[in-house]
This record gives C-alpha cells, structure tokens and sequence, in this order.
C-alpha cells in the first residue's frame, strides 16, 4: 500500500519525503498547545481566532433574526456550499495534497477560487497541514489529533493554536506564483464571501455570508474530529472511520468515507462501494472524460 511519502515523493521527486520525518507542530504556546486556554491564540493566528468567533456570532444572530432565507437565497447558499465543498474535496485534498490526479489549470484555479470563498483558506496552508497531519497522525505532531488534544482541539481549537506548519517542508511543490497569487488574494476573497450578500439585503447577508461559512466550517471539521474517534481500537491503531450520516452535510462529496481514505490516501475515489456515494469521485470521473483531468489514481 503506496505511503504519502512515497506518493509525494514519485509525484513530485522535490524532497518532500525528507521533510515528512522532521516536521512538528510549531507553535509559540509551547510543545502542548491543546492544554492551554482556548481563547489564547498562536503567534501570527489572533486573526484567526477573531474571525472564527466573528462569523460564528453573526450566524447565530443571523439565525435569530432571519430563520427563513426564502428559496431563492437557500438555493444560492446550498450552491456556494456545493462548489466551496467540491473545491476543498477535489481539488484541495485529492489532487493537490495526496496528488491523486492531476487538474487542467482553469478548472484548478476555479474550484481554488471556490475553496477559498468558502473559507478554507489558500491552497498552500491547506496542503502543509493535510500532510503533516497523515505523516504524523495519531501522535503529538499531528496538527489535529483528537488522540493527542481531544474533539475540541481537533475540531476547531488547532485553526489558532497549533502554529504554522512550515510550507517550505510540507508543500515546497506549491511554491508557485500561481499559488502564491492566491494567497495575497485571501483576505479579499474572504470579505467578499462575508460581506458580499448585503448585496441583495440583510437575509443574504447572513445566509449567504456567516451561515454558509460556519455550516462549511464544521461539515470539514468533522473529519478532523469525529472521524478520527473510531471505538474499540487498539493503542497506535489508525482512529479513522467511515460516517455515513456525515455525507449529509458533506452534501455527499465524499469526505465522510475517512477510514476509507486513510487506507488509501493516494487514491482519487473516496467512496469504493456503490452505496458509498461520492459525488467528488464522479465529478473527477466526469472531468477526466472530457480530457479536464489525468492521472488519474484508482484504488486497487
């Protein structure tokens, strides 16, 4: 069964497979940040933990104060999410961190674009940290182990208090200007996705901004948590788990099959069998069909 190492390595022949041996959380808390205060964030992620909390009060309020959205705006929410969603799942996750097939450019960069108007941040952090935590995981140096630093640290408390993963070591293949271009255009990217609603009125703003925001936050935080929380698994033994009640809020893309990817990270489908629905899969299926995407890599 191919490593991440060692997919990587053949992938991108740059090294990485060094990197993946000396690579621990860096982190100004200390050695132990899921024992610290959750309100105390890492050098440099205060931003981060302030816009977490901001778009978790403005989609509280917003669902105080506007419960109702109206079929038009619900639709454009559930669109946004559906594309962010793809963006991370198909893009982010299976072609760039696991390089389980390769992209055309325009369709790359659109479900980048996408990705980030969901929140997820620039590709480049989003890979560093996918793969040091499959390089390192179920031990203190996985950036988001429930083993380590139990469900809150894992589900959300990491975002801002496990430091930055260097990209020098994890990612050195996306040390792009294409990549890089991306990353100056976060925080733009961002306010637009926040703000952008108050377009068409108060309800908008809301659901379409903070809602669909918090809603997609914690549908991928929930891989990191509760997927990674199998039962009755021996000490050292990989934690993580297929949920299928997750693929609801995964809109069916196929992050909730996690103990299937984990035995076969390097895989480009996530769900094998065929109840186990993965709309990611069929839309890389669709896409290498029309010449969109190749190398494509199946389980064996």
């Amino acid at each position: 069964m191919p490593s991440l190492e060692l997919t990587i390595s053949v992938a991108c022949s740059t090294g990485i497979e060094s990197a993946l041996r000396n690579a621990p959380i860096v982190s100004s808390l200390g050695p132990e940040p899921w024992n610290e205060p959750w309100w105390k964030a890492a050098q440099g992620d205060r931003s981060t933990f302030l816009y977490l909390l901001a778009i978790h009060l403005l989609a509280i309020a917003g669902l105080i104060f506007f419960p109702v959205p109206g079929w038009k705006i619900a639709t454009a929410t559930l669109v946004l999410t559906w594309l962010g969603g793809m963006g991370v799942t198909v893009c982010y996750h299976r072609s760039l961190a696991h390089v389980a097939l390769r992209l055309h450019a325009s369709v790359r960069h659109a479900l980048i674009f996408f990705a980030m108007f969901n929140g997820s941040g620039a590709p480049d952090s989003w890979t560093a940290n996918h793969r040091q935590h499959h390089a390192k995981v179920e031990t203190p140096e996985d950036i988001s182990s429930p083993t380590i630093g139990g469900f809150w640290w894992s589900h959300l408390r990491w975002l801002w208090q496990a430091g930055n993963v260097p990209l020098s070591r994890w990612c050195p293949d996306l040390d792009k200007p294409q990549y890089r271009f991306w990353r100056r255009l976060q925080v733009p990217i961002l306010a637009v996705s926040l703000f952008g609603g108050l377009a068409f009125g108060w309800t908008a703003f809301f659901w379409l901004g903070a809602i669909r925001l918090v809603f997609s936050l914690h549908a991928q935080c929930f891989v990191n948590s509760i997927a990674h929380m199998r039962p009755h698994r021996q000490p050292g033994e990989d934690s993580s788990q297929n949920i299928g009640w997750l693929g609801v809020l995964h809109l069916f893309q196929g992050e909730n099959w996690h103990g299937n990817h984990h035995a076969k990270p390097w895989s480009a489908r996530l769900g094998w069998k065929l109840w186990q629905i993965d709309f990611g899969w069929y839309a890389i299926v669709l896409l290498e069909a029309v010449g969109l995407a190749a190398r494509v890599r199946r389980p064996h």
